[in-house]
């Protein structure tokens, strides 16, 4: 099995076991992909944040992989997730996140997020667009001068 579809059942997994939690570090979307370790979290200084810190650098210049991803895709993965649940980036206990983080439906908006970045590190069409069951194309939005 490979790496997207090891994630994905993971994601899943958590979803449907009400261990998904986008403010713990072992529960998040990252945390869950890495069999709930909260060890991603030393790759930033920040939960949320797209920069890696020296030890992020470190483990990614000498090509270390967790779970088959690099420290900069699992920071990117855990953003998608993030941003989906409705949170600012990076995350602070006093910014702007969803009234109630882990509600069903704003886990599934995180997951959205995260499984169509998980999609894009791939190099793969989105598994959550449905326009190509239903054969739609949206048409372009006309902007009025």
């Amino acid at each position: 099995m490979d790496r997207f579809d090891v994630a994905i059942q993971k994601l899943y997994n958590a979803f449907h076991t009400d261990e998904l939690n986008p403010e713990c570090c072992r529960q998040c979307a990252v945390g869950n992909i890495l069999d709930q370790s909260d060890a991603w979290r030393h790759l930033s200084d920040e939960h949320g944040s797209i920069h890696l810190n020296y030890v992020g650098t470190v483990h990614q210049r000498i090509g270390r992989r967790f779970q088959g991803y690099q420290p900069q895709e699992l920071l990117q993965i855990e953003i998608a997730f993030l941003k989906g649940c409705g949170y600012e980036v990076p995350f602070r206990f006093n910014g702007n996140k969803p009234k109630n983080p882990t509600s069903k439906e704003t886990l599934f908006k995180g997951l959205c997020g995260a499984v169509d970045k998980l999609c894009e590190l791939e190099g793969i069409p989105s598994i959550m667009d449905c326009s190509t069951l239903f054969n739609y194309q949206p048409e372009p939005i006309a902007i009025s001068a």
